[in-house]
């Protein structure tokens, strides 16, 4: 009889610091660089976020980092309460307009599989409606949203004025 071994990945999200900031910087060029490979050069331009961006994250306990075998492989921003860049919403509506998260600047190394799926069910314990959104050109991303059971919902508009790919979960 032959010996089967199965891999386990485990995998654990924490609060970030500001001693986790090199690495989250690594890993926000590395998403930048993964983007631009796949036809969205557009999402992450001048280097987004911006260093202030992920400094207040940190600062307001909203930035979150996921590690496996106590190395950081990806990081994301679950922000509670309304998101002014979804107040308008065009070409659609929300499903709804209860208490929500949303999920915002999310990535990963390009090395750890899965992490889309623990960024979610990781939210969805915490709140049971979250939105989301993504650049048109971001295609990867929107297909794992939609897997992950989101509805699209319609265009929103972020601060900088682009348009964006907006999608709601409710549990």
């Amino acid at each position: 009889m032959g010996l089967y071994f199965v891999k386990i990945i485990i995998m654990e999200i924490q609060i970030a610091t500001l001693n986790d900031l090199d690495e989250i910087l690594k890993i926000y060029e590395v998403a930048r660089n993964f983007m631009k490979s796949h036809n969205n050069p557009d999402q992450w331009k001048n280097h987004n976020p911006k260093v202030e961006t992920i400094l207040n994250d940190i600062k307001n306990n909203n930035l979150y980092i996921i590690k496996e075998n106590n190395c950081i492989c990806g990081v994301f921003a679950l922000i509670f309460g309304d998101d002014e860049t979804y107040k308008v919403i065009e070409k659609g509506n929300w499903l709804s307009n209860s208490e929500y998260a949303t999920i915002h600047r999310l990535a990963g190394n390009q090395k750890v599989k899965g992490i889309f799926n623990e960024v979610i069910s990781y939210s969805l314990s915490k709140i049971k409606h979250l939105r989301i959104d993504t650049h048109k050109d971001n295609k990867v991303m929107q297909h794992l949203i939609i897997k992950a059971g989101f509805t699209y919902c319609g265009i929103i508009y972020v601060n900088n004025h682009e348009e964006r790919l907006a999608y709601e979960l409710i549990c």
